[in-house]
């Protein structure tokens, strides 16, 4: 696959022009971008996967929801299921897909919807008799048919944008300039001791415009494994070797992590949002012990059933300035809503 993908370096100039072409029908109005007077927040990225999303959807779930009613809208990556989908107790992740599955089982009172399309998607959230009052898009940088008020662009800390080369041999979805249209990009998973000048000099390597912050990001990794039944401390796993499961983009973190703990285990890497077959499953009821990130958790537990040796590793998001990070969306939201200061 490497190797092709190396091969294809003679197709990158023709994803640039498409691409390129693609996204300046909209800056110039050639295309329509449907406007809403309403806050919507856009979390994405230019890359293919692995910027860290999932847990910045949820930190902005921690901020906002105690002040307003908050939905998810997502297109639901490898569903089964077409059109609009509204989350409820019935609802599994072929259905709706992973990670809007994780936000629902996790977040009470948070509405939870998938959609293909993000105008319908929006369209149908604001119809809803109990309708959000801030919409959170999941990955929709690239969606430009909805006007989005606020835009976050994520980019990882070893693998910045900057770095990277356009599909198909990259993994970038569009040119560089679409950064541009980001009001904040954050750097996420970072070393949790970065000092202010790698701060400066990746600031300077973004070259961001005056009219943009930066910020950094790094993840916490829980101490304790979860699953619907217990708790398990990571220390008490030393000396008891058990299976790492992961169908994520980037598991490297996460493996780095447990190595550094001192954990003795084996890993099972998949592809990101991996439909496990049976044969999978058979494998995996083999093992003595299993660990997996949330994300994957929720296809896996309904297919292990209550087996109580499956767990997964809870993870959060630092930012380095959080206070100015959420005056930022405060003062975007405060254009459409009366609040009182987000609490640091």
């Amino acid at each position: 696959m490497k190797i092709l993908r190396k091969i294809a370096i003679v197709l990158v100039p023709f994803y640039w022009i498409l691409t390129w072409l693609y996204h300046r029908c909209f800056d110039w109005g050639l295309l329509k971008s449907k406007s809403f007077d309403y806050p919507i927040i856009c979390v994405g990225n230019l890359v293919v996967g692995g910027t860290g999303k999932t847990p910045m959807i949820e930190y902005l779930i921690h901020l906002l929801q105690p002040h307003f009613t908050v939905a998810t809208l997502s297109r639901g990556y490898k569903r089964t299921s077409k059109g609009f989908v509204l989350a409820d107790e019935t609802s599994n992740s072929e259905i709706i897909g992973d990670e809007p599955l994780q936000f629902y089982k996790k977040h009470k009172n948070l509405i939870v919807a998938v959609d293909e399309s993000r105008v319908r998607g929006i369209n149908k959230l604001l119809k809803l008799n109990k309708k959000p009052e801030v919409i959170l898009l999941d990955d929709a940088f690239q969606h430009r048919k909805v006007k989005v008020g606020f835009n976050m662009l994520l980019t990882a800390f070893d693998d910045l944008y900057v770095d990277d080369i356009l599909l198909p041999t990259g993994n970038l979805r569009e040119p560089i300039v679409g950064a541009k249209r980001a009001q904040i990009i954050v750097v996420t998973k970072c070393p949790p001791q970065l000092s202010e000048a790698q701060k400066l000099q990746i600031g300077s390597r973004l070259k961001l415009h005056e009219d943009q912050s930066i910020h950094f990001s790094s993840i916490n990794y829980s101490e304790n494994l979860i699953n619907q039944q217990s708790e398990l401390s990571l220390n008490s796993l030393k000396g008891s070797p058990f299976t790492l499961v992961t169908g994520i983009a980037n598991p490297k973190p996460l493996v780095d992590f447990l190595n550094g703990k001192g954990l003795e285990f084996e890993h099972l890497s998949y592809k990101d949002h991996h439909h496990f077959t049976e044969e999978d499953i058979k494998l995996l009821a083999t093992k003595k012990m299993l660990v997996t990130t949330e994300k994957d958790f929720v296809r896996l537990q309904p297919k292990l059933g209550t087996l109580t040796f499956l767990y997964y590793l809870p993870i959060t998001v630092t930012l380095d300035n959080a206070s100015e990070f959420n005056k930022s969306i405060e003062a975007y939201i405060k254009g459409y809503y009366s609040i009182e200061a987000f609490d640091d």
